[in-house]
């Protein structure tokens, strides 16, 4: 668990902590927690969110400080990971192919406006969000990685983040940790909040379906691109009226 739970920090967050021992088990362990580091990770972001409110900040200045803040608390890892998912699967090409331009270092077209469209909606949607919904939204964020975790779920390729981790996590665990990020979401509307957590991780489902039939499974890029469609979507539905 302790192992788990550090693989889990270091995965998802800058959290400046020793290596333990990596392998599929403390894997499984980390993908389960992944919603409780969201969750984490977003009381951090609502205390930034309230800070700049307390500041009178207009909500343009307000949503980009939290974007940013947010990119920064997790190295971008989720941005990158978006961007080169999107990249590989518009390129039409074949897996092998669409698996070598995710590995690319260089960001694509595709990419590029995949990275500016969630940017600018994520930035638009948190001003008015409340402090409940923006720590969901992050943990849903995260849920969706669980998610792309399950068993039955294969790797797209023998090594990297994807493989450590493709099958890990048990269908209790990811239930648990649905049932807990409703929740929270629910103290930000008691129907409008658990909709936006299944909206968001309906809406990963889909773009996981898509490459598990395009790549024949998940990378960790793929998983980056699982939660920031999660965090978006769920942010868009607690912005609607």
């Amino acid at each position: 668990m302790r192992d788990g739970l550090r693989l889990a920090l270091t995965t998802f967050t800058i959290v400046p902590l020793r290596g333990g021992r990596i392998d599929r088990s403390t894997a499984r362990v980390a993908m389960a927690l992944a919603p409780a580091v969201g969750a984490l990770l977003g009381v951090v972001l609502g205390g930034v969110a309230l800070g700049l409110r307390a500041l009178h900040a207009p909500g343009p200045v307000l949503g980009g400080v939290v974007v940013a803040v947010g990119a920064l608390l997790t190295r971008g890892l989720h941005l990158d990971g978006l961007a080169d998912t999107v990249d590989g699967l518009g390129s039409y090409a074949g897996r092998e192919r669409a698996l070598a331009v995710m590995r690319s270092p260089e960001v694509g077209p595709f990419g590029v406006v995949a990275l500016v469209l969630v940017v600018l909606v994520q930035a638009g949607a948190i001003p008015a969000v409340p402090f409940a919904g923006l720590v969901a939204a992050v943990a849903t964020g995260r849920l969706a990685a669980t998610a792309g975790c399950l068993r039955g779920i294969p790797a797209a390729r023998p090594d990297g983040l994807g493989a450590l981790v493709a099958g890990t996590v048990r269908t209790p665990e990811l239930v648990i940790g649905g049932l807990a990020v409703a929740a929270i979401a629910a103290a930000a509307g008691p129907v409008r909040g658990p909709l936006a957590v299944l909206a968001g991780l309906a809406a990963a489902l889909l773009v996981l379906g898509h490459a598990r039939r395009r790549l024949g499974g998940i990378t960790g890029d793929v998983l980056g691109a699982l939660v920031e469609v999660a965090q978006t979507v769920t942010l868009v539905v607690l912005v609607l009226r």
